[in-house]
């Protein structure tokens, strides 16, 4: 053996980590080190890639030069630990640590515990106790003893359970050969670590009642009980009741006499346990057992490189979530490292359904991490996401999904991992997933749903009465069970009497026929069995139109208090007409908030129109509060609507602001839908405006156009020609953003026109810096100069600081593309030094673009670099992938002129690999603009070109003059260099023509 194996040499994982040369330890360096050590040695021999080793490294998100640090850091240990070079080896994309039998615990403990599995099965009991015993010796305490960040922490957690699993099996090893007493104390202890684990409760239980200590046994189950109620709402499982009745009658059973009796309490099987989310499974599922055999079957089909993706597709109360939870059960066994579940809401009636950046940061949740490590933004989230699962076997089920562009950042890239998806809807576009269609129950399966449920004598004695039941619930699975649930709790009830109660309109909704409204028929009774107060609150808080709904927001619609409104909500959580996802935070199950709306009628009663009332001024207040936190130096506009009275959320540091912002975005475009339905025309507009600014830093553009437009068909009802200038100037950036330019210059020139008749000087000017940018995209740079100029000089005269900082953003860059690099960067410079005043990050990030843009047309290369830089060091507030993804496309140009040709290569890479998530045409095609043109400087001639056809093929369609003239040129140089001069000629011809039209000298056509 080579230096790397030294005999000498061993690694400690389990507590700090620890590296020992003989009696020396090593010093091992910084955090950064010993992240990416640890990482290395929980997987020995396989080889993880320098992104892997990047997430596990920091806790949130990454440096820009994370992999360089990475290398950096793998480096210094090699020189720290003697024969580093053959213990930490480069393979291919990343690194491996190769070490020897005995060098690490982890293995050590590994190896013990396969051994003393093997003494079981040998029925070497003996051997076993003290292979475990030698196993559990090893530990000091967790991975890095908690300093890990998340990678590290998933980590742990699973060996975690693998200690606790070794344990369990310990212990019942040793009760299995007539010990007790002895550990009573030992068990008591971990007991007390984990006390919502059965099996080391029972275990409890024997060695105390081996102790002669039956009474204080049985008083540890009646604990065990309370605790399990207490937190999880369930009994103790069967294993741990028998041993409790065992106990009772002294069961002989119980004795230590024999050793080779079998302890009460075996050991759990080799299965890792992991976050389960899935809900409950019914014992009575029935009626699906063909369907549930192709689930099981195409789940467990082995092969492919790919995500196994099993969609359930069919109508409303077709039973497509109860088969996907049987289904999910049955296969947990199959999926050690966890089963998950999310209800995405596609089809909750008035409710918007749960966004991607939403879900994936439930499911980040679900694994354990904390909001403070869960990026805000899409790709930050699925980045992170994938990454946790890479090399887990997973189970998820994606419940109600709207489509398969919410799926699609849900999946895993894991191969292991097996997703199930229900939808009203097939996804035809969800590449991949194996499809089953669930159709209506035929009769005989109908009958044998209700024979699961009543009883097999109830159903036989009635034929005809179950006949015509099953009819009138459609034969579906929904409402066959809301039906016979009700027979269930009134023996005296025959079937015939509840099909007669069904049949008669007076009782049953014409929406039974069709499923969804058979719920509201059943509920009624479980509504009327409240009392006066309680029923007014039910149908009060069903105006609330969200998916979830907190205790301000319900304080507000009751006209209370917080905490009224919470005992209120707990009373509906008690009776199950509510659920509570998370503390403080309330939904209607899909099907009863269908039927408490359904309680209004057509018209609202002045009490609920008060109510309505009360709700949107309570959003329209906080979410002012909330903008004034996040946006200082936003313009106020005057809403003519009093503030709000009732108790807000604490919004008053961006932190908080920013999480109910984001908590609640798509509750908040709801509410601006249910201001529109009553028809709160100045409610609508203020609520959107305040919404937008949210979505529209936050990269959400589709929402952000939604919402525009809503705000401006609001102010035209309104008839408020001011509220009206104010919604067309964000419907004009939400038109740039999206790549709209013929609707946002029309949108754009309206708002300037009714601005300036109503002398409302600030509108006109946002109005003209818009046309300024619009003119500017069209490649009519004159035109822009002047609206911009006009623009420029009112904000500044008004002192609207932020709204000049961003006319001077759009100045820059049009200079820039002109070629006049010095006015771009004077402007740049002033935008800057705005920003920086107003703390705006948001504006700052673009300034400093516009800034390195402008300083790498003066061949300024060093002066751009410090402007990048400080860029990089603020692009996490970026919440668009497309702003981050340009600060990289910029730091690969700036790191090329400088000679860092290895960085640059880094940045490029990094920023295609992001800029795919942005939603914004504009960015995507100036980002791949810059990206070829730096390829095309390595030499990646033919990578160039596509980058380039690529930008044409947005440019053009948009009509986006510049940056069509750039990708042109792009392509001719990228022709010329791969040595086809035909294209390459076509191609200057084309982008001489642009340029100029648009006025910019050929000396100055830089890019």
């Amino acid at each position: 053996m080579g230096a790397g194996f030294d005999a000498r040499l061993r690694f400690n994982l389990f507590g700090p980590l620890e590296a020992w040369a003989g009696e020396e330890r090593l010093r091992l360096g910084g955090l950064i080190q010993a992240r990416v050590l640890a990482t290395l040695l929980l997987e020995p021999g396989k080889v993880l890639p320098v992104g892997r080793l990047v997430a596990a490294a920091w806790a949130e998100d990454p440096p820009a030069t994370s992999s360089h640090q990475v290398r950096k850091a793998v480096a210094d240990l090699r020189r720290r630990i003697p024969g580093g070079d053959e213990i930490l080896l480069t393979d291919g994309p990343g690194y491996r640590a190769e070490l020897a039998p005995g060098q690490l615990d982890l293995t050590e403990f590994n190896a013990l515990v396969a051994r003393a599995r093997e003494d079981v099965a040998a029925g070497r009991r003996t051997e076993a106790v003290s292979a475990l015993g030698d196993a559990l010796a090893l530990w000091r305490g967790p991975v890095l003893a908690g300093d890990g960040g998340p990678v590290i922490e998933a980590a742990a957690t699973a060996l975690e359970e693998r200690r606790l699993a070794a344990t369990e099996q310990f212990f019942g090893l040793r009760l299995g050969l007539g010990e007790g007493a002895e550990l009573v104390v030992d068990l008591r202890e971990i007991a007390a670590q984990y006390p919502l684990r059965e099996n080391l409760r029972g275990q409890l239980m024997l060695a105390l009642y081996r102790s002669e200590r039956q009474a204080e046994a049985l008083e540890e189950y009646g604990r065990t009980r309370e605790l399990l109620v207490e937190e999880l709402g369930i009994d103790p499982g069967p294993r741990l009741t028998k041993l409790y009745e065992d106990i009772l009658r002294e069961s002989p059973e119980l004795s230590a006499s024999p050793p080779t009796s079998p302890a009460p309490a075996p050991a759990p099987p080799a299965v890792v346990e992991s976050p389960c989310t899935l809900p409950y499974d019914v014992s009575d599922f029935s009626g699906r057992e063909r369907e549930l055999d192709q689930i099981l079957a195409q789940a467990r089909q082995q092969g492919g490189a790919g995500t196994r993706i099993v969609a359930i597709d069919g109508m409303g109360g077709s039973g497509k979530t109860s088969l996907a939870v049987r289904a999910a059960h049955r296969l947990a066994d199959s999926f050690p490292d966890g089963q998950l579940h999310i209800d995405l809401r596609a089809y909750s009636p008035d409710q918007q359904h749960v966004s991607r950046v939403s879900a994936l940061g439930t499911l980040l949740r679900a694994l354990g991490l904390p909001d403070a490590r869960i990026p805000d933004d899409l790709a930050g989230r699925t980045t992170l996401w994938r990454t946790m699962l890479a090399g887990k076997r997973l189970l998820i089920l994606l419940d109600n999904a709207p489509d398969a562009a919410t799926v699609r950042p849900l999946l895993p890239t894991d191969p292991g991992c097996l997703v199930l998806v229900t939808s009203r809807a097939r996804l035809i576009d969800l590449d991949g997933a194996h499809w089953l269609t669930l159709d209506v129950m035929t009769p005989a399966e109908s009958l044998s749903l209700m024979a699961q449920t009543l009883g097999e004598a109830r159903v036989a004695a009635e034929p005809e009465g179950a006949a015509e039941l099953a009819r009138l619930c459609d034969h579906l699975p929904l409402a066959l069970r809301i039906a016979t649930a009700r027979l269930g709790n009134r023996p005296r009830w025959t079937l015939q009497y509840m099909a007669d109660r069904l049949r008669d309109e007076t009782r049953r909704l014409d929406e039974l026929s069709i499923g969804v409204r058979s719920v509201a028929a059943t509920l009624r009774l479980s509504y009327q069995a409240l009392d006066e107060e309680s029923r007014t609150a039910f149908r009060t808080l069903a105006l609330h139109p969200g998916a979830g709904i907190d205790v301000y927001a319900a304080g507000a619609l009751l006209g209370t208090w917080p905490r009224h409104g919470e005992d209120v909500l707990e009373l509906l959580l008690d009776v199950h007409l509510v659920e509570q996802p998370e503390i403080g935070r309330y939904t209607f199950h899909d099907l009863v908030g269908s039927f408490a709306r359904g309680l209004h009628g057509g018209t609202l009663p002045p009490a609920h129109e008060a109510a309505v009332d009360r709700l949107l001024g309570y959003y329209l207040t906080a979410t002012e509060v909330a903008c004034k936190t996040l946006f200082p130096g936003r313009r106020d506009i005057p809403s003519g609507i009093p503030a709000s009275t009732f108790e807000l959320p604490d919004l008053k540091t961006a932190e908080h602001a920013g999480e109910w912002f984001a908590r609640g975005q798509n509750t908040l475009m709801s509410v601006v839908g249910l201001a529109v339905r009553h028809g709160y025309d100045r409610h609508a507009v203020c609520l959107a405006r305040n919404v937008v600014f949210h979505l529209n830093a936050h990269g959400l553009l589709d929402e952000f156009g939604e919402l525009a437009r809503t705000a401006v068909a609001a102010a035209r009802r309104l008839g408020d020609d001011a509220l009206l200038g104010v919604s067309l100037a964000n419907l004009g950036v939400a038109c740039w953003e999206l790549g709209r330019f013929t609707e946002g210059v029309e949108v754009a020139r309206e708002g300037r026109d009714l601005a300036a008749r109503l002398g409302d000087l600030a509108t006109e000017a946002h109005s003209d810096s818009t046309l300024g940018l619009y003119e500017s995209l069209l490649g009519r740079f004159s035109e822009a100069l002047a609206h911009l100029e006009r623009a420029i000089a009112k904000e500044r005269e008004l002192g609207l600081h932020r709204a000049e900082a961003e006319s001077l953003t759009i100045l820059s860059t049009l200079y820039e593309r002109w070629g006049r690099y010095q006015e771009a960067v004077e402007a740049a410079h002033r935008a800057v030094e705005l920003c920086g005043r107003l703390g705006q990050h948001e504006n700052w990030l673009v300034a400093l673009i516009d800034l390195g843009f402008a300083h790498m047309g003066l061949g300024e290369y060093a002066e751009a670099e410090a402007a990048v830089a400080r860029a990089r060091e603020i692009c996490g507030d970026a919440r668009e992938p497309g702003i981050a993804a340009l600060v990289l496309a910029l730091s690969a140009d700036t790191a090329h002129a400088l000679g860092d040709t290895e960085r640059s290569v880094e940045y490029a890479r990094h920023s295609l690999r992001i800029v795919e998530s942005s939603a914004s045409p504009i960015r995507s095609a100036r980002v791949r603009n810059v990206i070829g043109r730096v390829l095309q400087k390595h030499g990646e001639h033919q990578e160039a070109l596509s980058l380039h056809a690529q930008a044409h093929e947005l440019a053009s369609r948009l009509q986006y003059l510049p940056e069509d003239a750039y990708a042109r040129l792009g392509m001719a140089r990228a022709a010329e260099a791969l040595g086809d001069e035909r294209a390459a000629a076509a191609h200057r011809m084309a982008c001489d023509e642009l340029f100029t039209s648009m006025g910019v000298p050929r000396d100055r056509r830089r890019r």
